[in-house]
């Protein structure tokens, strides 16, 4: 067992079989969903350039603004409805694959939140840049590259990224669950006039016939040449 204040990881024993069903006394951190509470908790994250800065509960009337504070009410939370329990075989640096088992409570909410908040501010293309980048950084920490001047490079660019996060999530935990349900922004490029289907805005869907043929292009040259390569084969 390996833990801190982000989450608690299980290995070896019984887990070292990947068919054996992790014992439920195993966990820490979490209740099993099964025995989570019937009524559900609603947080309120807010984020300013992509990092917590407040956390509230209107049903317990809690409202938490310091960094270790937020997190362990979050782990509280989270543990209390069983949230965020994954059990994932993993690559290892090495090469060998490993079991394990971990529990991420407060990490998780967290997560969900934030990434729902990055959709509704960040510009498609900024953020699927952004997602290439999150993988690259979790496996230059993964395998001990903190320290490396790629792996700085690579935060830097994702801290750029996260200038414009800045808003407050509505997050509902519920029964392992923790699902993004309202959110809110000064910078989200989410505008209602222009992607209405009751009212006509800016957007018309007419425009969107030359861009199809466009993209369509490429499939028929693809097409084509298959067709080709078939009437060969079926000559020969």
């Amino acid at each position: 067992m390996d833990a801190n204040l982000m989450h608690i990881s299980y290995e070896s024993g019984v887990l070292e079989d990947p068919n054996s069903v992790a014992p439920d006394e195993l966990y820490q951190m979490t209740v099993s969903p099964e025995n989570a509470p019937a009524e559900a908790d609603i947080l309120q994250v807010e984020f300013h350039s992509g990092k917590p800065v407040r956390v509230s509960n209107a049903r317990d009337q809690q409202v938490l603004v310091k960094p270790l504070e937020m997190f362990l009410y979050l782990n509280s939370i989270g543990g209390k409805h069983g949230v965020g329990r994954i059990d994932i075989v993993e690559n290892r640096f090495v090469g060998l694959k490993s079991r394990g088992v971990y529990e991420t409570p407060g990490g998780t909410i967290l997560h969900e939140a934030h990434l729902d908040l990055e959709t509704f501010c960040l510009d498609r293309e900024l953020r699927r840049i952004k997602q290439r980048l999150t993988t690259t950084v979790s496996e230059q920490i993964y395998n001990g590259f903190w320290f490396a001047p790629e792996c700085e490079f690579v935060r830097q660019a994702i801290a750029l990224s996260q200038q414009r996060v800045v808003g407050t999530v509505t997050v509902k935990i519920y029964k392992g669950k923790a699902q993004a349900i309202a959110r809110t922004s000064p910078h989200s490029l989410y505008n209602q006039e222009l992607v209405s289907m009751d009212v006509q805005g800016d957007y018309d869907p007419i425009d969107a016939g030359g861009f199809i043929r466009i993209n369509a292009i490429r499939l028929r040259e693809h097409q084509r040449i298959e067709q080709e390569i078939a009437s060969r084969q079926i000559a020969l």
